[in-house]
């Protein structure tokens, strides 16, 4: 009897903890702080009374809304789930006599957050109606992911089918819907790219604020780079003609915003991480390979279909006003774009977050009223380099490489190889470990591998036919240096895609004279 009662309690346990991560919203607080929105949806969910679109419903919902569209819209998949469904994108856009400006949008990366498929497909119903919407396509070709994780969407689950949280893989493309994304994306090669997610306004941090917990008061935030090896004039030109007028439009259409925070334990106490700068995240990945970068995160994990219409207009504007803008700017973006402002000179192997004290707006669960909460904030927006090297020529990597280089070619970038054998004075990595157990990762709180530091040496090496080259001066290259530098938590270094072992020389070459050695 007694086993029993303990077995019990420890099922009440886990149970009443998972409710108190999980659950739905109250309506006192969704009714008096977020009205539905009357927008007028026509995607698979709105045609049933419970539930979200699945894959199955999805497919037919987008042949349907594509025929007789074959002027302005394609169909295709970028490979295979896990369990063997397509994934599709649809790609809208006319005959172009001259370059349009390419905007990549993608959603349901994650499986419970739903907003971000329905949103895209929201999107597409829209262009593909509307007139205005679709003159619009004179000047822009638009591609759409609208549910990159089809197994765990159908599941109602973050991760993929083997458990892989995919907004994690963007360096390490473990998983093959990450491979799939990652070359449709560089062969799309995008001005801007969105990925939109969801994210949970109940967190068990926040029970530990005011008498019985705060809820989140934000519908939308935005999270994009503080990553700095992406250049200074990219980061500045994505917050200051992207989401600031965004954020104005939000503020027309009485949608709250907030910069993405989510909150972190430092020394026992609930802090609050603001941006990011892991390129395992594609707000960073993205940003690294040339494009101007944003990842949005909409209020609604765990709350089913509360205010969904709402979270979905709110998404919808902002891809919307992102693809306004990139038209608007084309020529001053694109000039960016090419120009060597997009390259970092100094290659930023570690940083540190700028650390303040601020308030945010938060809803108290006891009074159901706004307040304003004093935070600790550790502003990755506001990072400051801790160590860096010269960007260098060249990386040459050892032909044993397989992975590495099938990674680096995902990532649209150009691979070139030695014909014969030659010897190069080149930096030559070692590594040693170190623990580093108090670091996190500044995107929902998930713990960092143990880190690791490396030395170089400058030595003269004879590298064998086939060593592979990759030149650092090319579209890319600044997630190039960001992948290679072994002292990158985010690199293949960290992740093991290159293989190491303490004291060994690693694989992999710093080419630092400015002489081309491939054709």
């Amino acid at each position: 009897m007694k086993k029993i009662l303990f077995v019990f309690g420890i099922w009440l346990t886990l149970a009443l903890t998972a409710s108190a991560q999980f659950n739905a919203e109250p309506s006192k607080i969704s009714k008096r702080f977020f009205p539905e929105s009357d927008l007028v949806i026509n995607t698979p969910a709105f045609q049933k009374k419970k539930g979200f679109t699945k894959y199955k419903e999805m497919m037919p919902w987008l042949r349907k809304a594509l025929d007789g569209k074959e002027n302005i819209a394609t169909l295709t998949f970028i490979g295979y789930s896990q369990k063997g469904k397509a994934i599709p994108m649809i790609t809208l856009g006319k005959n172009y006599t001259t370059n349009p400006v390419k905007v990549w949008l993608q959603g349901g990366l994650h499986g419970d957050e739903a907003a971000g498929t329905e949103a895209m497909l929201h999107l597409i119903d829209r262009f593909l109606n509307e007139p205005e919407l679709t003159a619009l396509l004179d000047k822009v070709q638009i591609a759409i992911v609208p549910m990159v994780n089809p197994d765990g969407y159908d599941m109602h689950r973050r991760e993929s089918a083997n458990g892989t949280d995919l907004n994690r893989d963007h360096t390490k493309l473990s998983a093959p819907e990450s491979k799939a994304l990652k070359n449709a994306f560089s062969a799309f090669a995008p001005a801007v790219a969105l990925d939109v997610h969801e994210y949970r306004p109940y967190r068990k941090d926040f029970s530990r604020f005011s008498e019985r917990g705060i809820s989140s008061y934000y519908d939308i935030m935005f999270l994009y780079s503080g990553n700095l090896n992406v250049p200074q004039p990219l980061r500045d030109f994505t917050k200051t003609a992207f989401v600031d007028p965004t954020k104005q439009l939000l503020d027309e259409k009485q949608i709250r915003h907030h910069d993405y925070i989510t909150t972190q334990k430092y020394g026992g106490q609930v802090h609050f991480n603001q941006g990011s700068v892991h390129s395992r995240s594609s707000a960073s990945a993205y940003a690294l390979n040339n494009s101007i970068s944003t990842l949005l995160e909409i209020r609604g994990v765990g709350i089913r279909k509360t205010n969904f219409k709402r979270r979905i207009e709110s998404g919808y504007l902002v891809c919307l006003n992102y693809i306004r803008i990139a038209v608007a700017r084309q020529t001053e973006l694109q000039a960016l774009l090419s120009s060597k402002q997009a390259l970092i000179d100094k290659v930023t192997v570690s940083s540190e977050r700028k650390v303040y004290q601020d308030t945010i707006k938060a809803i108290d669960i006891a009074t159901y009223k706004v307040i304003n909460l004093p935070i600790t904030v550790h502003d990755a927006l506001q990072s400051v380099p801790t160590q860096t090297l010269e960007r260098p020529f060249a990386y040459l990597i050892l032909p044993t490489e397989k992975r590495a280089i099938a990674n680096l070619k995902a990532m649209g970038l150009k691979v070139d190889s030695l014909t014969s054998s030659k010897q190069l004075m080149v930096e030559s990595y070692k590594i040693e470990y170190k623990a580093n157990a108090d670091e996190v990762d500044d995107v929902e709180d998930e713990p960092l591998a143990g880190d690791l530091n490396s030395t170089t040496e400058k030595i003269a090496i004879d590298f064998p036919e086939g060593t592979y080259v990759v030149y650092t001066n090319q579209r890319g290259g600044n997630l190039l240096c960001e992948v290679i530098e072994p002292n990158n938590q985010n690199g293949f270094v960290s992740t093991k895609v290159i293989a190491n072992k303490a004291g060994v020389r690693l694989p992999i070459f710093r080419y630092t004279n400015t002489q081309r050695i491939t054709q």
